[in-house]
């Protein structure tokens, strides 16, 4: 998602005092089983995609990993070649225009890379544009003074709008505009848009304060990414692409889980991955979600 170096509280002392330290044993799952094999596959999308400071980064600049799913789903349905421009911090605006990654280097329009050729397109986006990092940093923050309460919530929705869905659907015609033009570059390729898997419980009150989101807040922000995710999958069936539900295989691996179940890392992550990003097990469970939607 969005920058995730970014990620600076205002109060990052008060945070890291509250959140307990975690650890992790990394248990790699075994590998899933093969798809039908495919040409040329592009994949297209933000931090979600690329996979930060999971070994081994293979482009500093926009934080991408080796083992993040579209490497791991290429792996498995043979693909004849394999282009991987994901990048830390991207928008839809960066799908559609040049950009710059993490280190302030320039970066190509992500469409570039989707040719006549390609068989198979996949693309993640969508959470950098209604704000990410600022949505966790506001509400961690948040946290702090009202740990029972749902400070978080009453800030989004004050004067009775809800901004966070206000954003979410401001987004849907971004995707779909990014949709359009994939198909417009690769009008045989099969389309994917990839969700965003759980951070936080699917049910109960969460972790506070190793996951720091007040416990009134939880089932706020919970049903923010399930927007998001409702989101994209409305998106994708009108613009003629498969939406790839990453979020319900992963409950039950959020970030409040212990190490080897968890997908997805809280505020001081216990294995090599940005906070509140998936780590190698959860790029691997996504990639599960990839194979079973090119196989459905």
């Amino acid at each position: 998602m969005e920058n995730w170096r970014s990620f600076r509280p205002r109060t990052a002392s008060c945070l890291v005092a509250v959140a307990a330290a975690l650890a992790t044993t990394l248990v790699v799952a075994a590998p899933a089983g093969a798809a039908a094999p495919t040409g040329r596959y592009v994949a297209l999308g933000d931090s979600y995609t690329s996979g930060p400071l999971i070994p081994s980064q293979v482009d500093l600049n926009c934080t991408r990993s080796n083992h993040n799913y579209p490497s791991l789903v290429t792996a498995s349905i043979h693909s004849s070649s394999f282009t991987d421009v994901s990048c830390g911090g991207a928008t839809t605006a960066d799908i559609l225009n040049p950009g710059t990654g993490e280190l302030g280097q320039s970066v190509p329009a992500q469409i570039s890379a989707v040719t006549a050729d390609a068989t198979l397109v996949s693309v993640g986006i969508g959470g950098n544009d209604i704000g990410f990092t600022g949505i966790i940093t506001t509400c961690a923050e948040d946290s702090l003074s009202n740990p029972l309460g749902s400070p978080c919530k009453n800030e989004y929705t004050a004067g009775g709008t809800d901004q966070l869905a206000a954003r979410i659907a401001a987004t849907a015609p971004k995707v779909a505009a990014v949709l359009g033009a994939i198909h417009a570059a690769a009008p045989d390729a099969r389309v994917l848009v990839v969700g965003y898997t759980a951070i936080l419980p699917d049910s109960g009150l969460g972790c506070w304060p190793v996951v720091p989101i007040a416990y009134g807040d939880v089932s706020y922000l919970r049903g923010v990414e399930k927007g998001l995710n409702s989101m994209l999958a409305s998106t994708a069936a009108a613009n003629n692409a498969t939406y790839v539900d990453v979020y319900t295989p992963s409950i039950g691996h959020d970030a409040c889980r212990g190490g080897g179940t968890r997908w997805t890392e809280g505020l001081i992550p216990g294995t090599s991955a940005a906070p509140f990003h998936p780590n190698a097990v959860g790029e691997q469970g996504m990639s599960g979600a990839v194979l079973s939607a090119l196989r459905g």
